[in-house]
């Protein structure tokens, strides 16, 4: 029987390589959002984003293409850490609005902004294969939410990540949760249906 891969290892290496990958290609964000099949997202109305950490591909020129389609209906929402355990909350953020550290220390709404469930989720990640398999930092804290978010009503997860990272096959465990769809600086990857 094969040995599951290192996942601590293979995280060390693929946060190596999303760094060379930055600097390699600084406008992969901004290419990534003009690879955004844009008709298709124009149902969205709570889009979740994320703060980037580290050599993170940056999600706001997706987000500000969707919310441009969607000018007037859709808003934008960031993840917070309540606590190390508990699913990421998400609250309305505006681009260019103050933001106060959440537990891990991210830039996060502070308390005072309303909670939303977002319909669309901008998912960051270390590695991502083409059936929607997702390596994260490690922690859990995006499989148990969207767990929790799926639970609640249908959602999207949109993985946003540099064509690089894209590996063969992620093992993956029965709490791990899938992308729908993922956008690089070279393309598109559909693995659900955006109707769904």
């Amino acid at each position: 029987m094969a040995k599951p891969p290192d996942k601590t290892a293979l995280r060390v290496q693929l946060r190596a390589l999303r760094r060379r990958l930055a600097l390699e290609v600084p406008d992969a964000a901004e290419r990534a959002a003009h690879r955004l099949p844009l008709s298709r997202f124009s149902r969205f109305r709570d889009v979740a984003a994320y703060w980037p950490v580290g050599a993170e591909l940056d999600p706001e020129p997706v987000l500000h293409a969707i919310l441009d389609l969607n000018a007037g209906r859709a808003k934008a929402c960031l993840p917070t850490a309540i606590d190390r355990d508990s699913p990421l909350r998400f609250r309305l953020w505006r681009p260019g609005e103050a933001l106060a550290a959440d537990v891990f220390g991210i830039p996060s709404p502070p308390a005072s902004a309303p909670e939303v469930t977002p319909s669309l989720v901008i998912a960051p990640l270390l590695a991502f294969d083409r059936s929607g398999g997702r390596l994260g930092q490690g922690g859990g804290h995006y499989d148990r939410t969207l767990a929790a978010l799926r639970k609640a009503r249908p959602i999207f997860v949109l993985g946003l990540a540099f064509s690089g990272q894209e590996i063969e096959a992620i093992a993956t465990e029965p709490h791990d949760q899938r992308l729908d769809a993922i956008v690089t600086e070279t393309e598109f990857i559909e693995v659900g249906g955006v109707s769904r």
